[in-house]
């Protein structure tokens, strides 16, 4: 009996001990939602390229929603092209089960295919007193081969209400190029900026994209870049019915509003 004693005290500690070890882990880090990296652009998916829209196209048949959708698209072409991997890696983590690390550290580890091309994606999150740090690394493999680059990083609201995102130009150039901040309220991202932070002629370029009550219920308003100065573009729309009007001193000539209909045409505003 006293053998047994010991042997059994000695099962009860390490159940305990073992139990306390799980619960330490707590439980992952929410993932920011997909929408917190994009803006949504589909009211203006099919403009012309940007070196199509020049001022002697102004007042044809579509020319308003043209130059929203133009002006829009230098943005969309970003988050297309140069930051197109680390986009699609993020998007590919919520499908993914992260595996603990060490203390308030998650990590979820993954491939992810993108034009052809696989990469390897690890993801970490360590959780803070008030908000999550998230690094996303990235490998390239076959004929993109590079060694794991920091690709981006941010930081996020512990109750996933809101949090900015910092990505590199790409993998050869680990340079900040693109900072997005965004909020959320309840299940909807209502609110995304982008900001270019890069050193040159960009520099604090930016959209901001955002969700309102009014009838136009939603905007774009826009710094970019036209090859000579920085220009200002205000752009609402509505998400139902795709009308919308958008207002440019240095491309229309004025602080007028101009407006299109919902089949994207020129009309006269109200």
């Amino acid at each position: 009996m006293k053998k047994i004693f010991p042997i059994v005290l000695i099962l009860i500690l390490s159940t305990g001990f073992f139990t306390g070890c799980k619960k330490d882990k707590g439980e992952p880090p929410v993932l920011p939602p997909q929408e917190s990296m994009v803006i949504d652009f589909t009211n203006f998916a099919s403009a012309k390229k940007s070196d199509e829209v020049i001022p002697g196209q102004k007042g044809t048949e579509n020319s308003n929603w043209e130059y929203a959708a133009t002006v829009a698209g230098y943005w969309k072409l970003i988050i297309n092209t140069t930051l197109a991997v680390p986009v699609a890696a993020f998007k590919a983590a919520v499908d993914q089960t992260p595996v603990f690390v060490s203390t308030k550290l998650w990590q979820w580890s993954y491939n992810v295919t993108y034009l052809n091309t696989t990469y390897k994606a690890r993801l970490t999150g360590q959780i803070g007193s008030s908000d999550v740090q998230w690094k996303m690394y990235i490998t390239g493999e076959g004929a993109n081969a590079f060694a794991e680059v920091l690709w981006f990083e941010g930081t996020s609201k512990i109750d996933g209400t809101g949090g900015q995102w910092i990505l590199n130009q790409d993998a050869l150039s680990p340079v900040a190029f693109l900072q997005i901040d965004w909020t959320k309220t309840a299940t909807v991202v209502g609110y995304v900026k982008y900001t270019y932070v890069k050193t040159d002629s960009f520099l604090n370029s930016y959209i901001e994209y955002g969700l309102t009550s009014n009838v136009l219920n939603a905007y774009y308003t826009i710094e970019y870049y036209n090859g000579v100065k920085k220009s200002d573009v205000n752009i609402e729309w509505n998400t139902t019915t795709y009308n919308g009007h958008v207002k440019s001193v240095d491309y229309l000539g004025d602080s007028n509003w101009y407006c299109w209909d919902s089949n994207k045409s020129n009309t006269v505003c109200p």
